[in-house]
């Protein structure tokens, strides 16, 4: 098989995505580590075996992330979001409705499973390589790095990002002891380093994917989900991760330190992928779960509002405030579920793109003697003939009725995937949500705008 041609993809914000296409049979996305590069990877002897190999089994997608490879260089708003809507471009522009995700080390995995939960229509099922779903440790999450530990990462890569003579200990610490001691190995590394990403780049994706948490997400996983682990100390992390996400399977493969991290066993890999993809030929099935963020918006004070203003003005007001509203719900591919009066209640399928639609609206609302108030949640939500419910709609209502005037609330799962996005917060604590037995700890957008 010759080495397959690079394409390009064109992302909703205009970044272009590198990927390759290569094999037959279902369709497989590869969402590769963060350190890639779509065409030096087939000059190495294991990355090419393997690679042939997955070629056996599917139709392969492979993409370079935005900032890394081929793709294009790193762009301001790199958040789970944004990289999701980069999955899309690939999959739209290689012709594929429906395929199955492979997430490889916890960078490509957040990217998968932030889409298997989102689109479930589009993914027939994810398979995960290793389990990591928050890189910074804390009470909850015992398994991941500490905070110095981390900055200890970003000094060794921007120290040795590159160069073979330097390389060995971050080697080591990316899980390829054995080959740090082979100058070879390490030339090869350096080189699909320096191709990847620039010292800066590498710097800032790691920055932005040390903030990335996605453990909220995992409940709301309805794909058939299958996690490959090899023996060692990720066990634990994996084992948690794979008991939240609803009949996850964890398949554990040995410790092989002679090959990247990714691999471990290319036979064992492969012949658990091929089981992996032959069993979703008969566990394929319509699903009525999706992860969804949901926008509450209200005017405020308007019933002394529509008093001051009169019956006629106010519903002037009325008309012009709906076809602003749904102006920015139509640019920000909001769906608008229900209209009551002068409140909204809209569905998006990225939760950065809710606030700053949320944003925009109260902005543009001001003009016409009214203020607005917001909230905003992402969690799994039914859908029964075209229409949204479940308790994540509950949710977001009533965080949105606790916003302040001219304010945006979101809850902390919101907060915990746009990073990345820009987006400040201001903690305001934990409330009681109306009928809703748990506390919440909620955060006001902090914008110019608002």
């Amino acid at each position: 098989m010759e080495t397959p041609k690079t394409r390009y993809a064109q992302s909703v914000d205009g970044t272009y995505i590198a990927y390759q296409v290569f094999g037959e049979g279902p369709d497989l996305l590869l969402a590769r580590p963060w350190i890639s590069h779509l065409e030096l990877e087939w000059e190495d002897p294991n990355e090419n075996r393997w690679l042939r190999g997955l070629a056996r089994l599917a139709r392969v997608i492979s993409m370079d992330q935005r900032g890394i490879g081929l793709s294009d260089r790193m762009t301001q708003e790199i958040d789970l979001e944004t990289r999701v809507d980069d999955v899309r471009a690939v999959l739209d522009a290689a012709g594929s409705d429906r395929t199955v995700l492979y997430g490889q080390g916890a960078d490509g995995g957040a990217i998968c499973a932030m889409f298997a939960a989102t689109f479930p229509e589009r993914t027939a099922g994810l398979l995960l390589w290793t389990g990591q779903a928050c890189e910074i440790r804390d009470a909850d999450y015992p398994w991941a790095s500490t905070t110095a530990e981390k900055d200890e990462f970003r000094r060794m890569i921007s120290r040795t990002w590159g160069d073979e003579d330097t390389l060995g200990p971050f080697m080591t610490m990316l899980g390829v002891p054995t080959q740090a001691d082979d100058p070879a190995a390490r030339e090869r590394w350096a080189r699909l380093m320096r191709n990847a990403a620039s010292r800066g780049d590498a710097l800032v994706r790691q920055r932005i994917f040390d903030e990335t948490d996605y453990r909220s997400i995992l409940p709301s996983i309805h794909v058939p989900t299958t996690i490959l682990q090899p023996e060692g100390e990720g066990l634990p992390a994996t084992e948690w991760m794979a008991s939240q996400i609803p009949g996850a399977k964890l398949v554990r493969l040995p410790a092989a330190p002679d090959y990247p991290p990714e691999l471990s066993h290319p036979e064992r890999n492969l012949e658990a992928t091929r089981t992996f993809i032959e069993d979703l030929r008969d566990q394929e099935a319509e699903l009525d779960r999706v992860l969804a963020t949901v926008l509450f918006t209200d005017i405020a004070d308007s019933t002394a509002t529509a008093a001051a203003m009169g019956d006629r003005a106010w519903r002037d007001t009325i008309e012009r405030h709906h076809a602003i509203v749904r102006g920015f719900l139509g640019r920000y591919r909001g769906v608008e579920m229900d209209t009551a009066g002068d409140g909204f209640f809209a569905t998006f399928d990225g939760p950065a793109r809710a606030v700053r639609c949320a944003e925009h609206i109260i902005e543009a609302v001001r003009p016409l003697g009214i203020e607005i108030r917001a909230g905003v949640h992402t969690g799994e939500c039914q859908t029964i003939d075209g229409k949204v419910g479940g308790l994540a709609v509950v949710i977001g209502a009533r965080i949105g009725s606790k916003a302040e005037t001219g304010k945006i609330l979101v809850s902390q799962t919101v907060k915990d995937l746009t990073a990345g996005s820009g987006l400040t917060f201001e903690d305001t604590g934990e409330h009681e949500l109306k009928g809703i037995p748990d506390r919440f700890h909620l955060y006001r957008v902090v914008n110019e705008r608002t």
